[in-house]
């Protein structure tokens, strides 16, 4: 821990070149909203979730915690970061959107942090996304989607017309246009 807590000051830590054995499973879970319980508790101390969030790494769509040394299985509920807000920066094709995670990441959308939208098949509520980093995405909290909404325009992707964002140079599709004419 000491190793992992001394590289985070320094800038993340390189998870994805530890690989050591894997330990076993922590009774450890990220909540959609972004709440880190362990044992059950929530984790109330934001410098230990910050840390902790530091040496998360995906493989093969499980969670672990990583130290040079050792790897724990976590459980992540939906994305183990949820965007708190965003800054946006010029306008037009130039657009740049940069999100803030509740564990102070940031990360600004474009080819590496693609912004990707799903929908509930029955509800067709839509749940948004920003890649942060090596897999680990955060959920686009509401207040925040809803002001991007605000930004979103129409615009042709892979053939169709698309009602979506602009972002460090790319078009992020949230919805066919046709859909939110009917």
């Amino acid at each position: 821990m000491k190793a992992a807590g001394d590289s985070a000051r320094k800038g993340p830590p390189p998870v994805h070149l530890w690989n050591p054995d894997f330990c076993g499973d922590l009774d450890m879970e990220i909540k959609r909203d972004g709440t880190w319980f362990y044992l059950g508790t929530p984790i109330g101390r934001p410098a230990m979730v910050k840390l902790f969030s530091s040496i998360l790494k995906l493989e093969d769509g499980k969670y672990f915690l990583v130290t040079p040394v050792e790897k724990v299985g976590i459980r992540v509920e939906d994305a183990p970061f949820v965007a708190v807000d965003f800054r946006i920066e010029d306008s037009g094709p130039d657009q740049r959107l940069t999100f803030v995670t509740h564990v102070e990441d940031e990360v600004t959308a474009g080819p590496d942090h693609p912004i990707r939208v799903t929908r509930d098949p029955e509800s067709g509520e839509p749940a948004p996304y920003v890649m942060v980093r090596r897999g680990l995405e955060a959920r686009i909290d509401r207040k925040s989607f809803y002001r991007l909404i605000d930004l979103g325009e129409h615009a042709d992707h892979e053939g169709s017309r698309w009602f979506g964002l602009r972002s460090g140079g790319v078009f992020f599709p949230i919805i066919p246009s046709a859909e939110l004419e009917s």
